[in-house]
This record gives C-alpha cells, sequence and structure tokens, in this order.
C-alpha cells in the first residue's frame, strides 16, 4: 500500500505566477488576540482596553497586526513549505490596509513571484511569496513578500 505524507512543495514544484488558495480561513478570537499581545509584551491599548479602543476611529479593540502577520503566514505552510522549507530569508513590504478585528475570518493567498535556485548551497532554491490576507468580506487585511530558501526535491 502507497502512503503519502502531507508536505510543502518542493523548489521544482512551485509556479510563479501561480495563486495558491490557502483553506480553510481562521476566524479570530479575543482570546487569541490577546494571549498574542501579551506574550509578545506589546502593551499597546488599542488590543488590550476595549473602553480606550472605543474612543479612537477604529471603535473598537484591533487584532495586533503581528499577529495579523503570523497567521496570514501559518495559514500557507501546509500548502507551500511543510517539511520543505530550509529557512525564512526576510520579509518585506509589510502593509495592513485595513484593520482585522475580534470575529473577523482571515484568508490567506500566496503567488511566487520569483524562483532560482540558490548559488551558494546545492539542492535548495530562493522562493519569493507575495502574501496577501483577506478578511471574510473580501477585504485586503495584510500583505506580505517573503523569500525562502527551498529544497530541490530530493534524488532516489
Amino acid at each position: 500500500m502507497r502512503r503519502e505524507v502531507q508536505r510543502g512543495l518542493w523548489f521544482e514544484e512551485f509556479e510563479t505566477g501561480v495563486v495558491y488558495e490557502h483553506r480553510p480561513g481562521r476566524t479570530i478570537t479575543e482570546a487569541d488576540n490577546v494571549l498574542f499581545t501579551t506574550l509578545t509584551m506589546n502593551t499597546q491599548a488599542l488590543h488590550l482596553d476595549a473602553a480606550f479602543a472605543e474612543g479612537t476611529a477604529f471603535g473598537q479593540r484591533l487584532v495586533n497586526s503581528m499577529f495579523t502577520l503570523s497567521t496570514l503566514v501559518g495559514l500557507s505552510v501546509a500548502q507551500l513549505t511543510q517539511g520543505t522549507i530550509v529557512a525564512n530569508l526576510g520579509f518585506s513590504e509589510i502593509a495592513f490596509p485595513k484593520p482585522l478585528f475580534h470575529g473577523d475570518t482571515l484568508y490567506a493567498e500566496t503567488v511566487v513571484t520569483e524562483k532560482r535556485e540558490s548559488k551558494s548551497r546545492p539542492g535548495e532554491g530562493i522562493v519569493t511569496f507575495v502574501h496577501t490576507g483577506r478578511n471574510q468580506h473580501g477585504d485586503v487585511v495584510a500583505t506580505a513578500t517573503r523569500k525562502t530558501l527551498v529544497h530541490l526535491r530530493p534524488t532516489p
């Protein structure tokens, strides 16, 4: 009987210009936001103080943008990099065009914009991802470009 273990894609399997849609989405709870915010020592009242946040332009607490970014990338792992990534090389062009609130659902998609074999690390390649996070209404709430080092397909 043949067995397949869930994994991400090998370097050769990534295609530039393809939109990889990651499902399911993740509904963000108040507990998620407060736990992440306190674990990371972020005392920003916009995340923790409901009375303060009521008086802002948003009228309620915001989901911590670093939690949004982490979840956006996390939603891509099973489909793209589970067990095939060597390392994250860096993030750039991170933006949060609209806020995410408690009870919103974050959906993620990724486009591969560039890939090349590593010149200094045989058996590995560099893949550039552009991640986009949308809420349940389709509004873009986060974008980020990420460079990764990924294994080439092992030779048998």
